[in-house]
């Protein structure tokens, strides 16, 4: 199994976008993203349409198409992302149900499920406490 890079690269996204509006630019392409993040512009595209669909940026066809903020940095968290990029628990059950007649098979999912709500509830939590202006200064501060 790998780990899941789409909250990742959609903050890494919405925080250049944000700084790249701040130097005086309307809109940025995919391209530019995608070079910043080191990924494919489709990829970029992909994601920016699911942030379009929740509310958190725009895109303008034709000339000087790009993509800009819907809202500023500060009132987006990392909730909003989250929602936005990932649906769906972060957790799940097998895909077929266990052997019931088996103690584990039949209390494993329940067990589990309780200990994942929780963890949910945290994390859901923790990313509401985090707008991407907390993201974009930490990343101007960080060290070059």
């Amino acid at each position: 199994m790998s780990a899941n890079s789409r909250l990742t690269i959609a903050a890494h996204a919405l925080a250049w976008i944000g700084l790249y509006q701040r130097q005086g630019h309307e809109v940025a392409t995919s391209e530019q993203i995608a070079t910043s993040a080191n990924t494919n512009p489709v990829v970029i595209r992909r994601l920016l349409g699911e942030l379009r669909r929740a509310g958190l940026v725009e895109s303008r066809r034709g000339v000087g198409a790009g993509w800009s903020l819907a809202r500023e940095l500060e009132s987006i968290t990392l909730l909003d992302v989250y929602e936005a990029v990932e649906p769906g628990p972060l957790f799940a059950m097998h895909r077929t149900t266990p052997d019931q007649g088996c103690v584990v098979g039949r209390g494993i999912q329940p067990t589990m499920q309780g200990i994942y709500e929780g963890i949910e509830e945290t994390l859901r939590h923790e990313l509401a406490r985090v707008t991407l202006e907390n993201v974009l200064r930490d990343v101007l501060a960080a060290p070059r």
